[in-house]
């Protein structure tokens, strides 16, 4: 039996560049099936720097190979010795080189002819066995996912076969075997896509028929398909334009990314991911409590009406995990004159357990009454299902893990108690008479208002353009106050702030709420920086110079002179300033993630920055720089360049602020010298802390130090067990030096970066803090060396390596070569 069998397989055919295998054939090795336009390929593969061998399914057209699929991703092959065929049962069975059977597809036709089998590689990437005779699908890969789910598949249940369709991720990058993370179907209920981490839920769904976030439309050629009835449960998507390549990937973080094919820069890119912020994390409030993500600065987690924290003082210690409790707990909630409060725009909560639809087709007030009626129903939802009308979800138990949107989702009525209700009636009520009062006296002021401003605007079209243009400005700012400030300063061109506001106190007083301490966002040499919001809801931060500060009339003028001039989205924007008589105020766009020092430094909130996300703000910074030093209009030194001076926008890009100690070179310039050397310790280069020289290179050197920062997590001036006179930089160049540079990264990040990256930045870092000024690449170099794979030199011996630089240095800043709270060193005589 066996010697027929090796005969058996020495007589296949081979079969290459086919989109179908039959059972005369094999695929071995080197060989591949096709799909028919030539979109996907099956075949044997190495992932990564893996030697293993797997036989899988692959995009043809995307370099780097991308991988879909795979057959034995748990059994790999350690040679080349793989073949694939549809033996004597009907099944296809993957053996290795001592034909031991590793994967099969276990359909088993006996008792038909196996000669009618064939397996065929579909363009949508379906894997299908098929009977030539009937087209009968007797198997596929689509019922068997792996980390992908591609336009078509199905992810759930079909209840006929039993069949559970759902993603795991892959170990790691080079290795497909199943990982810890997956991605499926929850029936219970009303049916949720889970992710889980292990048997633990991670992240969840809307429950059918919403398709909360990230589950929304990408696209309009994007379809997506729910489906609930007897024969089974499943969630699809589908494209309609062909030439669109995109997929659901679970990635070996754990990471759920729909990602589509751009094929202008050739790289796959990100339409959305989750879970992407703390809110998303399954349960992160506890049980009868919403988690609102837009809460800036505030604790996430609040409440629901009718409800107060379970564990005050853990609440107050920003830890919502316990979640609420009932308020009156001792009053009754079963028909005593209890009611419902409206929450809007949210993720329902879990209906895995304790909920149920109680019709579907019933008006909100029929849902209402229905869940009154029941004494356990704790509140209930009216959502809309596309084609079948209105239908009803109430839920019987806890409820958790309930999440709030802007403007999506659909709305929550939580049943309260015959006092809480009270109070919410009142609430409106007042708030409704209050809307009525505005109407009527906004109806009694607009209509005259607009009568006199219609003839105002015919009475001003007849005045000559510049005229009204000086009659505004005269009237909306207040030049007088002004114009003996800059006197004599660049800024006296009425080009240079023209785009800028001038604030009255009185309204950044409002917006701040007189500087109130909770609007507190930091503080430095300057002064303090309060977060504030105007009239119109836009959100401020107001930098105000302190009387006592170091930095003076000088540096706020620099600092409006430059900004106003500078345009680039890696730079803060600056909407205006304030300057009443004896303040000195500037108004920024309000950075809702603060600095890049508050996250990278922190343990617990390092997490919230993945490799990929750091090396992203290492470029936007390194953008930024550039645009300083060559792009601009002015030629910049910002000469103060560290990790809290880079602020963080709501999608975590980084910009560049506080730029009091810049300087504007000319365009031939290369280098100049003060005696007033500003900056601070840790981050200022070593020509510039002992001989007051400033340059670019300048800016290269701190910027290095930062790249390194991001890269470990750890300050500049932290020291090291081996060596506690060590900095950073010295510590660096030691593993460097050792060939284990990789050691340094900052543990929070270990599972998501990606090994050359890394170590590319690292080398870029050390070039970066070279103690010859000349040794030191460009800002353009820099950015080239990162966006791309040329070769980059030898690192030589940084400046700085030991917590003093030199005795030389010592004598000059007391042997300190970090600032040990990161505040602007204003002043100093350099030699």
């Amino acid at each position: 039996m066996f010697k027929s069998f090796i005969l058996f397989i020495l007589f296949f055919k081979i079969c290459t560049s086919s989109d179908t295998l039959t059972t005369n054939q094999s695929i071995k090795d080197g060989q591949s099936l096709i799909s028919k336009h030539n979109n996907f390929a099956f075949g044997f593969f190495s992932p990564g720097n893996s030697s293993f061998k797997y036989l899988g399914i692959w995009y043809v057209k995307v370099t780097p190979k991308t991988v879909v699929w795979v057959a034995n991703r748990n059994v790999p092959i350690n040679d080349s010795s793989g073949v694939l065929i549809i033996n004597h049962y009907g099944d296809l069975v993957l053996h290795d080189g001592n034909y031991r059977p590793l994967w099969s597809t276990n359909v088993s036709v006996q008792d038909q002819a196996t000669n009618s089998l064939e397996a065929q590689l579909l363009d949508s990437g379906n894997l299908v066995l098929v009977q030539d005779n009937n087209k009968k699908v007797l198997w596929q890969s689509f019922d068997h996912p792996t980390d992908t789910l591609l336009p078509n598949m199905k992810l759930g249940l079909n209840l006929i076969t039993g069949t559970n369709m759902f993603l795991t991720s892959w170990k790691s990058k080079d290795d497909p075997g199943t990982g810890n993370y997956s991605y499926k179907m929850n029936p219970n209920g009303s049916p949720q896509i889970f992710l889980y981490k292990g048997s633990t839920p991670y992240w969840r769904s809307g429950p059918w028929p919403y398709p909360s976030t990230p589950h929304k439309i990408a696209s309009s050629s994007e379809e997506y398909n729910f489906v609930n009835n007897q024969d089974e449960i499943s969630f699809s998507y589908s494209v309609d334009d062909p030439s669109i390549m995109t997929r659901e990937v679970l990635d070996n973080t754990g990471l759920l990314q729909k990602l589509v094919w751009d094929d202008g820069v050739h790289r796959w890119k990100e339409l959305w991911s989750a879970p992407k912020e703390r809110c998303e994390n399954y349960g992160q409030c506890g049980s009868f409590s919403k988690c609102s993500p837009d809460n800036v600065n505030r604790f996430e987690c609040t409440c629901l009406p009718g409800y107060e924290p379970k564990s005050p003082r853990d609440w107050d210690l920003r830890d919502g995990s316990e979640g609420c409790v009932r308020r009156n707990s001792g009053f009754s909630m079963c028909k005593n004159g209890e009611g419902f409060v409206k929450l809007e725009h949210l993720n329902p909560p879990d209906s895995s357990f304790d909920a149920a639809w109680i019709g579907m087709s019933m008006s909100s007030s029929e849902c209402e009454q229905a869940c009154l009626t029941n004494c356990s129903c704790t509140a209930f939802s009216s959502i809309n299902i596309d084609g079948k009308g209105t239908g009803c979800l109430a839920w019987y138990g806890e409820l958790v893990d309930i999440l709030q949107y802007t403007d999506v989702g659909p709305d929550l009525n939580v049943r309260v108690d015959a006092t809480e209700l009270a109070k919410y009636i009142r609430k409106s009520k007042g708030s409704l008479r209050k809307q009525r009062k505005l109407a009527t006296a906004l109806v009694s002021i607009v209509v005259p208002m607009f009568l006199v401003s219609l003839l105002a605007c015919v009475w001003l079209a007849k005045k000559k353009k510049t005229e009204v243009k000086r009659k505004v400005l005269n009237q909306s700012l207040n030049v007088a106050s002004t114009k003996g400030f800059f006197e004599g300063h660049e800024l006296e061109d009425s080009s240079t702030h023209s785009d800028l506001l001038i604030f009255d106190l009185s309204c950044i007083v409002a917006a701040t709420e007189n500087f109130s301490p909770t609007n507190k966002l930091g503080q430095g040499g300057f002064g303090s920086v309060f977060k504030g919001q105007l009239s119109n809801g836009q959100h401020i931060a107001v930098k105000r110079l302190s009387k006592s500060s170091r930095q003076g009339t000088e540096e706020f003028k620099n600092e409006l002179m430059l900004i106003a001039k500078l345009q680039h989205k890696n730079l803060v924007k600056l909407l205006g300033y304030c300057i009443p008589d004896d303040e000195m105020m500037l108004i920024y766009e309000y950075m809702p993630n603060k600095s890049l020092d508050s996250i990278i430094f922190d343990h617990t909130r390092a997490s919230f920055l993945n490799w990929k996300k750091r090396f992203e703000i290492i470029l936007g910074i390194a953008r930024g720089i550039l645009y300083l030093h060559q792009d601009s209009r002015l030629k910049i030194i910002h000469r103060d360049l560290k990790a809290s001076n880079v602020l963080l926008d709501t999608e975590m890009n980084p910009k560049i602020s506080d730029f009091g100690m810049a300087r504007i070179f000319k365009e031939d310039q290369t280098q100049d010298k003060t005696t007033r050397v500003v900056g601070t310790y840790g981050y200022m280069s070593p020509e510039y802390v002992v001989f007051g020289q400033f340059s670019t290179k300048s800016d290269v050197f701190s910027f290095g130090v930062i790249l390194l920062e991001i890269v470990s997590g750890r300050k500049n001036c932290d020291s090291y067990q081996k060596h506690p006179s060590q900095n950073l930089i010295g510590h660096v160049w030691e593993l460097w030096r050792e060939d284990r540079a990789l050691d340094i990264v900052d543990l929070s990040i270990k599972e998501s970066y990606v090994s050359d990256e890394v170590l590319r930045c690292i080398q870029v870092g050390l070039l970066c803090v070279e103690e010859e000024v000349v040794d030191r690449p460009t800002m353009f170099a820099i950015n080239l060396m990162l966006s791309s794979e040329t070769t980059l030199p030898s690192p030589k011996k940084p400046a700085f390596i030991f917590g003093s630089p030199s005795k030389k240095l010592d004598s000059v800043i007391g042997g300190a070569s970090c600032s040990i709270n990161e505040v602007t060193i204003t002043k100093f005589e350099a030699r």
